[in-house]
């Protein structure tokens, strides 16, 4: 299968590039391909001939996308618009990427695929219509949400993964004050990368929610990653409110893997599993 995978400097592009290792895969990062650029994205589908478009790219600055909308959505929105109208011409499936943020987390159980989005932020926003760009122009897609992702490769635009964030600072003896009562699933996009290759091998198109299972706050998610690796941190919970975020951030945005699980596939191991894999890796 020849693949077009795209944004290919961040962290779950790294570990794509590893689960589909058996395809002809061309990955461009930004700089060989900005998704906002239509023309750029025509010429590249034309040129590479892909029959998957694998889109990793996005604008993920949670609180700078308030300050800067058109950022945001050009990346997240009108970048997917042209992806989606390129891989229909062409022919090809298109699988993107969107978030746990498209919903508002009033409630305390988790969501599926069924449920109705309410963004809460400009980015939760700018990923919704992301996402309405790949149903209305797509053709065929895979449109898969996920939440809490880090991976070995880090996230760029963050500085860092969260697991690489906690352990530095706590490495350099600073007082870390995480929300308490923010509530998502920690992903392992080494994980997700490696259960979504087969699901892209099929025809079965569709939205589908992927994460590991289970459940933690921001606080608890840092309390497990220091008990996990042995390090001793100043670790204190704070609310969001105290924690002053510019962006609004649902407050229980778990998702349930219920389409993943219909399609035939086992769901992923306890996100605690996961996290402890992923540190034993790094160590070695």
């Amino acid at each position: 299968m020849r693949v077009l995978l795209t944004g290919a400097g961040g962290q779950l592009a790294h570990d794509l590039r590893a689960a589909l290792a058996g395809e002809e895969v061309t990955a461009l990062a930004r700089g060989e391909l900005d998704i906002t650029d239509a023309a750029a994205v025509a010429a590249a589908v034309e040129r590479h001939r892909p029959e998957l478009i694998l889109n990793t790219a996005a604008y993920n600055r949670v609180d700078d996308a308030e300050d800067h909308p058109d950022a945001a959505f050009a990346a997240n929105a009108l970048g997917v618009y042209h992806l989606a109208r390129a891989a229909a011409a062409a022919g090809a499936v298109l699988a993107h990427f969107s978030s746990d943020y498209v919903f508002d987390g009033a409630r305390r159980s988790s969501y599926t695929e069924r449920d109705a989005p309410n963004p809460l932020s400009v980015y939760a926003l700018s990923k919704r219509v992301g996402e309405q760009m790949v149903e209305r122009y797509a053709g065929k897609y895979f449109l898969i949400r996920t939440c809490g992702l880090y991976g070995a490769a880090g996230s760029r635009s963050k500085g860092g993964n969260f697991v690489e964030r906690m352990l530095r600072l706590a490495a350099e003896g600073r007082p870390l004050r995480v929300v308490n009562d923010q509530v998502l699933t920690p992903t392992s996009a080494r994980e997700l990368a490696e259960r979504l290759a087969p699901l892209l091998r099929t025809q079965r198109y569709g939205l589908y929610h992927m994460t590991n299972s289970g459940e933690c706050s921001w606080y608890e998610f840092a309390r497990e990653i220091f008990r996990l690796a042995g390090v001793s941190a100043a670790l204190e919970p704070v609310s969001t409110a105290a924690f002053a975020a510019r962006a609004r951030r649902p407050a229980y945005s778990v998702l349930d893997n219920a389409a993943y699980r219909a399609a035939g596939f086992a769901d992923f191991r306890p996100w605690q599993e996961a996290l402890a894999e992923y540190l034993k890796r790094r160590q070695v």
